[in-house]
């Protein structure tokens, strides 16, 4: 069972990897039962540009592998993953969870610029 966001944009959350509040990453802080997101162009574009490019510098040369990876497979099992990677257990949850925050603030990012605002709901 996966936990999803839903709005202006939409996904999934990472199993085991990602909470339902990583967009807090981003500068805006989720509310309520389901946590209710808002970024607007004026007051969160560059937070939200900052954030993407940390998790870049985070991720490294790690972000070319994992898309790598990523568009070869659908999914993944820690095994599977670790072994094709080279990654410990460790550093690869780490570099997941970067990937995953990555891609949320990527899409985050895309809205506001295209729409200048970007609400949506995530559940907890």
């Amino acid at each position: 069972m996966g936990r999803y966001y839903n709005g202006d944009i939409e996904g999934k959350f990472w199993v085991g990897v990602q909470s339902s509040g990583d967009a807090d990453f981003f500068g805006s802080e989720g509310y309520a039962q389901s946590l209710n997101y808002h970024f607007d162009k004026d007051d969160h574009l560059e937070s939200i540009e900052q954030g993407v490019a940390e998790c870049k510098k985070k991720l490294g040369k790690w972000k070319i592998k994992l898309d790598e990876y990523f568009k070869k497979n659908d999914g993944y099992n820690d095994t599977m993953l670790w072994e094709q990677l080279g990654l410990n257990k460790s550093k690869g949850r780490r570099m997941l969870q970067w990937y995953a925050r990555l891609d949320l603030g990527e899409q985050i990012l895309e809205c506001v610029k295209k729409n200048g605002s970007c609400s949506f709901d995530a559940e907890i």
